[in-house]
């Protein structure tokens, strides 16, 4: 196992176009380390330059003390798990963990054990003597994973590895992954543009847009504590709600209620009189199940509900809105970076499943301004994030957690 730091890295190519810019990120020995952002955000770029398989342009590479920009990828000693397996039709499942093994003339009693200690992880014994050809996908994967696993390498690389499964069968692998992660503690680097991966997956996470590195944070601090819009837009499922907000003195005026503003949020506020409120849709509660110990502590106030969608173990509820024309340009731009549609400026509220809130009724909603961020539409800023737990500018080179020790 190794740490990989990666020092002020760019990658430029032939036509002018900069991929990844100035990144500098520092995985720690036995971390398991995310990137991710949307498509063409240079995550798979920065992947590919981990392990070889692109030059760097400028900057400095580190796997374990030594530089390894010039080293071929066969010297580098790392794993890669690629999404379409890269799996030997010809060879059986136990040929294609070998692999690796049979380039290096390993002794017939190593790679029989090698193999099989690999195949008894991820659960591949019984299909030893299989092609790929008679294989789910998921095995299919697990097959790659076995191959990676044999060669005890330095460290693990995974490009999108279930980007081409079912949902259900995503939902299996990562599982498996993060199981055989946690067991072998070896270091882990994993490329992805699905959040929900993210979120369930990594120690910690690097958020990349157009190649610059946003917020590199644990899963739950870039949930709670987004360093700027993009980052908030992107994490969180369903998406959080971005409404105009207009400063008048001490309140903030929202499209549904007015808040007052505590003097330290109207300090970083500053002289700004349009703001963007970041609210997640679960901050929302329907009032009349909200408990009487906790009702002061917010807002009760009114809405007219769209359309409602009952999930059996969840409940949303779709509000339309008007926004300035600003507020929706700035919206319109994070929707298409996100790759995702713009089709209406409104408030999607998760609601109790017991809730009897339905589709064109005027509903109650409660909620606690505190758990509210604002953010500068114009810099994308978050100016009321909790400075704590990560500096906004020392994000990218937070201090990674210290090493796993194998189970």
């Amino acid at each position: 196992m190794a740490a990989i730091t990666i020092k002020n890295v760019n990658k430029t190519y032939a036509d002018g176009f900069k991929a990844v810019k100035d990144v500098s990120l520092d995985i720690a020995d036995g971390e398991f380390m995310i990137l991710v952002g949307p498509s063409g955000c240079g995550k798979s770029t920065l992947l590919r330059m981990i392990v070889g398989l692109e030059d760097i342009t400028s900057g400095d590479m580190i796997i374990g003390d030594k530089r390894v920009n010039e080293k071929a990828p066969r010297d580098r000693n790392l794993a890669m798990v690629f999404q379409n397996y890269a799996l030997y039709p010809h060879l059986s499942v136990f040929e294609n963990i070998a692999f690796p093994l049979r380039l290096r003339k390993a002794p017939d009693a190593e790679v029989k054990e090698r193999v099989t200690n690999a195949a008894k992880l991820l659960e591949l014994t019984e299909h030893l003597d299989r092609k790929p050809s008679q294989l789910s996908g998921g095995q299919r994967q697990r097959v790659a994973m076995g191959r990676a696993i044999v060669r005890e390498a330095d460290a693990f690389l995974f490009d999108e590895p279930l980007s081409n499964l079912d949902a259900k069968l995503r939902g299996q692998m990562r599982t498996e992954i993060l199981r055989m992660q946690r067991r072998l503690g070896t270091t882990t680097v994993y490329v992805t543009h699905d959040q929900t991966e993210a979120m369930t997956l990594g120690d910690r996470v690097a958020v990349l847009r157009r190649g610059v590195l946003q917020q590199v944070a644990s899963p739950r601090e870039l949930y709670e504590h987004p360093v700027n819009l993009f980052v908030a837009g992107f994490i969180g499922s369903p998406p959080m709600n971005f409404l105009p907000a207009a400063v008048r003195g001490d309140q903030l005026e929202l499209p549904f209620l007015t808040v007052p503003l505590t003097p330290s949020v109207r300090e970083r506020i500053g002289d700004r009189t349009l703001l963007i409120a970041g609210i997640r849709p679960e901050y929302f509660e329907d009032a009349s199940l909200v408990e009487d110990s906790k009702r002061d502590r917010g807002s009760v106030f009114e809405v007219p509900v769209d359309v409602t969608e009952w999930l059996g173990d969840s409940q949303y509820a779709y509000i339309p809105y008007e926004a300035p024309e600003d507020i929706q340009a700035q919206l319109r731009e994070l929707e298409q970076e996100l790759d995702s549609e713009h089709l209406r400026t409104q408030m999607v509220v998760s609601l109790d499943p017991m809730s009897r809130i339905r589709d064109g009724e005027t509903a109650s909603l409660w909620l606690n301004p505190s758990r509210m961020h604002l953010f500068d539409p114009r810099s994308g800023e978050n100016l009321t994030r909790d400075e704590a737990p990560v500096k906004p500018e020392a994000a990218a080179s937070a201090t990674p957690p210290a090493p796993r020790t194998p189970a």
